[in-house]
C-alpha cells in the first residue's frame, strides 16, 4: 500500500499511475515546448519571503469573501475539463469536494456532468465557465441553465480562440469525449470530428469556439444574463484596465494552465501589473503554477484576492476521488495557515507587498 501523500505534488505520480497515458498527457502537458507550463512553476519559487517576527499569531483567520460570497480561505477551484477522465464521478466528486472545504468551484465549460447534475449534488456556492459557441444561442442557453440552477457568476474565459498547440495530444490523438450539457443542442457529429493532425479534442474547439469574439461582445454577454462576470486569460495592464471600462465584475489573471500560447510569461510575473491597472476596482484572482501554501502568500501579498488550483485537483481526483480533491485544497490551506503564522500574518489583511521580495526588487535594491 503507498504511503498517503505529504503534499500537492506527490499527488502528480499518483495519478500518473492511476491514468491511461492519453489522459495524463492531456492534463499535464502543456502548449509547444512547455516553456511557460516549467516558468508557471519556477517563478514562484524566485520569490523569497520577507517573515515579521513577535506578531501575536496564536490565532490565524484565512477567511475571505469573492464577490460577496464568504469562503473558508483565498483557494479557489479552477476550471478544468473531462473530470470524468480522472474519476467516474467525475465535477460531481470534485464539486462536493469543494463544498466540504466551503470554497467555491468553477464548472467547466467542458464538464463531463451536466450543470444540473453537479447543482443538485451538494449546497454550495459555484461559478460556471463560458467558452463562446459560434451558435451564441448554446452559450446562451448554457449560461441560462447555470443561472437557473443556481451558479452565482460567469468566468468567461477569453484566451482561447483557437486551440494552443498541445503535442501530447497530437501524438496520443486525444479524444474529445461527449459532454452531457451539449446533448440536444449540438449533433453528435462535432464530438467525433477527425482532427487533420491527430487531435480531435483540437478539431472540436475549431468547429465550435467563437474565434470572432471581441471586446464588444461583453455587452451580449450581458444581455443574456444578470450574473456578475469575471473575465478569465488577462495577462497585461493594458487588458485589464479595458476589462475594467467595459463593467466586468472581477479578472482573472491566467496564460490559461500554459495550454495556450507557450511562451507567454508566468502569471505571478505579471499580476502585480494586473492588479496595479485595475486600482482596486475589481477583485484580481490569479491562476496557474500555485502548488504551496507559500505559492498563495505571494500571490496575496502581490495583490490577488484568490488564487485557483487547476491540475493538482484533478491529480487528487484521479487519485483518490473526492477525498483526493479535498485532501489537495486541504493540504494548501494547512500549508498557507502555517505561512501566515511564520510570516507574522494573523489575517489575510496583514499580508502586504512588503512580506516579498521578487527578482526586480532584488535588481533595484542591487542598484541602491
Amino acid at each position: 500500500m503507498a504511503p498517503e501523500p505529504v503534499n500537492v505534488n506527490e499527488f502528480k505520480e499518483l495519478a500518473r499511475q492511476a491514468l491511461p497515458k492519453m489522459y495524463f498527457d492531456y492534463y499535464a502537458g502543456g502548449a509547444e515546448d512547455e516553456n511557460t507550463l516549467r516558468e508557471n512553476i519556477e517563478a514562484y519559487q524566485r520569490i523569497r519571503l520577507r517573515p515579521r517576527v513577535l506578531v501575536d499569531v496564536s490565532r490565524i483567520d484565512m477567511s475571505t469573501t469573492v464577490l460577496g460570497y464568504k469562503i473558508s480561505a483565498p483557494i479557489m477551484i479552477a476550471p478544468t475539463a473531462y473530470h470524468q477522465l480522472a474519476h467516474p464521478e467525475g465535477e460531481v466528486a470534485t464539486a462536493r469536494a469543494a463544498a466540504s472545504c466551503d470554497t467555491i468551484m468553477v464548472l467547466s465549460y467542458m464538464s463531463n456532468c451536466a450543470v444540473e447534475e453537479v447543482a443538485s449534488s451538494c449546497n454550495a456556492v459555484r461559478f460556471y465557465q463560458l467558452y463562446v459557441n459560434k451558435r451564441r444561442d448554446v452559450s446562451a442557453q448554457l449560461v441560462q441553465r447555470a443561472e437557473r440552477n443556481g451558479f452565482k457568476a460567469i468566468v468567461w474565459t477569453v484566451d482561447a480562440p483557437r486551440l494552443g498547440r498541445r503535442e501530447a495530444d497530437i501524438r496520443n490523438k486525444m479524444v474529445a469525449p461527449q459532454l452531457k450539457n451539449f446533448e440536444g443542442l449540438m449533433s453528435a457529429e462535432v464530438h467525433t470530428l477527425r482532427g487533420d493532425d491527430g487531435s480531435k479534442l483540437e478539431a472540436f474547439a475549431r468547429k465550435t469556439f467563437d474565434d470572432s469574439l471581441c471586446w464588444e461582445d461583453l455587452k451580449w454577454l450581458r444581455s443574456i444574463t444578470n450574473l456578475p462576470i469575471l473575465i478569465k486569460g488577462v495577462l497585461t495592464h493594458e487588458d485589464a484596465r479595458k476589462a475594467v471600462e467595459a463593467g466586468v465584475h472581477g479578472i482573472v489573471v491566467s496564460n490559461h494552465g500554459a495550454r495556450q500560447l507557450d511562451h507567454t510569461p508566468a502569471t505571478i510575473s505579471v499580476l502585480e501589473e494586473v492588479v496595479q491597472a485595475v486600482g482596486g476596482k475589481v477583485p484580481v484572482i490569479v491562476d496557474g503554477g500555485i502548488r504551496r501554501g507559500t505559492d498563495v502568500f505571494k500571490a496575496l501579498a502581490l495583490g490577488a484576492q484568490a488564487v485557483l488550483i487547476g491540475r493538482p485537483v484533478i491529480y487528487g481526483l484521479a487519485a483518490m476521488g473526492q477525498r483526493g480533491v479535498k485532501s489537495v485544497v486541504k493540504m494548501l490551506k494547512n500549508e498557507l495557515e502555517l505561512t501566515m503564522a511564520l510570516s507574522g500574518c494573523p489575517t489575510l489583511e496583514h499580508i502586504t507587498r512588503s512580506h516579498v521580495m521578487t527578482e526586480r526588487d532584488s535588481s533595484l535594491h542591487s542598484k541602491l
